[in-house]
């Protein structure tokens, strides 16, 4: 009979010293977390996702495969299904514990959370799942009692979660660019309804290219501004400012910058945002 052979004890222990300084070598690598957060609708209901958007830099991450859902029921939540204010640092407690927990089983990232009808889904990717589902009942049954934990764990190689559902879409993106500009506008005290010059910003291949855009904007009665030649934007060289009488609402520049933005692709370029004087 074939003797197994056998590794030597402390060969063994090297290989694992080595496997866990990999896994802390490549979270170290990971881009600085940037949370954000952005309304959702699902059958005419509203949700809420939050999600580490510079995770979209590097996803997939390699040897990262798994992913594993927690779906929390909660009790305290409004009319619109989201937590009150209390419910949520609960949550976040809930969230923080479950991430340490994976944390001591594998090496795992954290990519977001949905928030919709009372339920709370957290979504981590893994290394591996041996022993996650036993502890994270133990971890539920000990502490949070009064929570109800539903947990499915899946093969996501692709991180299509993160990247398809989590991730938002070109014209939510747009939305949450321009909330900032604006929230930044309203805590310097500007009056958004009072009506002032909006210059924005778009860079092109070419100058017929340029050109085709200068054609477009002019019918929709945008000011064509100053033409310059850049190394501000690489590839697009040609730089085009122009220029908006308006007022200020999310509704409004959204509509505008979606559109600036489509015409200038349509055009082989690139809208690269606004921007503005505070009125008070």
């Amino acid at each position: 009979m074939q003797s197994r052979k056998m590794f030597p004890s402390f060969l063994i222990g090297c290989f694992l010293s080595l496997s866990a300084f990999t896994a802390s070598a490549q979270l170290d690598s990971l881009p600085a977390e940037d949370w954000d957060a952005y309304l959702s609708q699902f059958k005419k209901q509203t949700g809420s996702i939050t999600l580490n958007m510079a995770l979209k830099k590097v996803a997939p991450v390699a040897g990262y495969p798994f992913l594993v859902i927690s779906n929390v029921r909660f009790l305290d939540c409004n009319k619109q299904g989201l937590p009150s204010p209390r419910e949520y640092n609960n949550l976040v407690k809930i969230s923080d514990s479950v991430l340490a927990l994976l944390k001591q089983s594998t090496p795992a990232i954290a990519a977001g959370s949905y928030t919709i009808l009372c339920e709370r889904l957290e979504y981590f990717y893994v290394k591996d799942t041996a022993a996650v589902r036993e502890r994270m009942n133990t971890l539920f049954k000990n502490r949070f009692t009064g929570y109800t934990l539903l947990l499915q764990i899946k093969e996501d190689k692709e991180w299509s979660t993160y990247l398809k559902f989590l991730y938002p879409k070109d014209e939510t993106l747009e939305i949450m660019a321009n909330q900032k500009i604006i929230a930044r506008m309203q805590k310097a005290g500007d009056m958004l309804q009072r009506s002032r010059p909006v210059d924005h910003f778009a860079y092109f291949k070419t100058e017929a290219d340029r050109n085709c855009f200068i054609a477009a904007i002019t019918k929709k009665k945008l000011a064509p501004g100053a033409k310059e030649t850049t190394t501000d934007f690489p590839g697009y060289p040609y730089k085009l400012a122009f220029t908006q009488l308006t007022s200020i609402s999310l509704s409004s520049m959204s509509k505008m910058t979606f559109e600036l933005k489509r015409q200038a692709a349509l055009c082989y370029g690139k809208y690269d945002g606004w921007e503005t004087v505070i009125v008070k």
